[in-house]
């Protein structure tokens, strides 16, 4: 099983790519040769665990309104019909993309302090 500490650490890690600047996530995902909704697939899994972390003491309960908000926002941005929200221009201009930006900004305050984070290394899997 994994720590509590380890499942924070991803979830904070998911966040700071949700929190960053369009042009930073757009070369973070360059660099890692991954697709945009990798952004969105890393906060789906780190947010599974949210429950747990606050019932474990590791995430403050005040933040679930925000992160409950940026998982119904991705969420309704799914779908076919919404193709044109995964591209990497989308994460500039899309309406969505900056409100989820700006709640996971929120929560980095909450939890950190600041929400400017160095952007994590990944490792994919081929």
């Amino acid at each position: 099983m994994k720590s509590s500490s380890f499942r924070r650490r991803l979830l904070i890690e998911a966040l700071t790519v949700l929190a960053a600047d369009a042009q930073k996530q757009v070369t973070w995902l360059v660099r890692h040769a991954v697709m945009t909704d990798e952004v969105a697939l890393d906060f789906d899994h780190a947010f599974r665990m949210a429950e747990v972390l606050v019932a474990e003491g590791q995430l403050a309960r005040g933040v679930m309104v925000d992160l409950q908000e940026i998982d119904v926002i991705l969420s309704g941005m799914s779908g076919g019909e919404n193709a044109d929200r995964w591209t990497r221009d989308a994460l500039s201009t899309d309406e969505g993309w900056a409100l989820a930006r700006r709640l996971a900004r929120r929560v980095l305050v909450a939890e950190l302090g600041e929400w400017q984070q160095p952007l994590p290394e990944i490792s994919v899997l081929r």
